[in-house]
């Protein structure tokens, strides 16, 4: 008895979890989309940003992004070239694997994401944040 009540806890607690994420992930949708932007769009930005900021210019190959990102590989490509297209990152191929393909923020991409980093930081504290007990 006491064991199934600890697997309910459990699942109990996945399922808030998935919960949080996915009401998390509609108002970062919702308030970052009036900037042109997604929630995953901004997490390539600022992934890229948080790069660029501690190296000075960095780029990531596109199997990196991905894991950082958790998005699939095809899902990220279509992604990044959306984001391309409206001059936000480039796509450049690896000089170390000419297979690879690298990812970097553009100037635009810098100036997007310093815009709407302060939204998406907002959202994040709105929503995960408890407050102390």
């Amino acid at each position: 008895m006491a064991a199934k009540k600890s697997e309910r806890a459990l699942v109990d607690e996945w399922r808030d979890v998935l919960a949080l994420h996915a009401r998390t992930m509609c108002e970062l949708d919702r308030e970052l989309h009036q900037h042109g932007l997604g929630a995953s769009d901004f997490e390539v930005l600022d992934v890229l940003a948080e790069g660029s900021a501690e190296d000075g210019g960095c780029s990531y190959r596109v199997q990196e992004l991905a894991s950082r990102v958790h998005l699939s590989q095809s899902a990220l490509s279509r992604l990044v070239a959306r984001l391309e297209k409206d001059g936000l990152v480039n796509r450049v191929m690896c000089s170390e694997d000419r297979r690879g393909v690298r990812v970097a923020l553009t100037d635009a991409g810098r100036e997007r994401h310093a815009e709407v980093q302060p939204l998406q930081r907002a959202v994040l504290s709105r929503m995960l944040m408890r407050p102390a007990r």
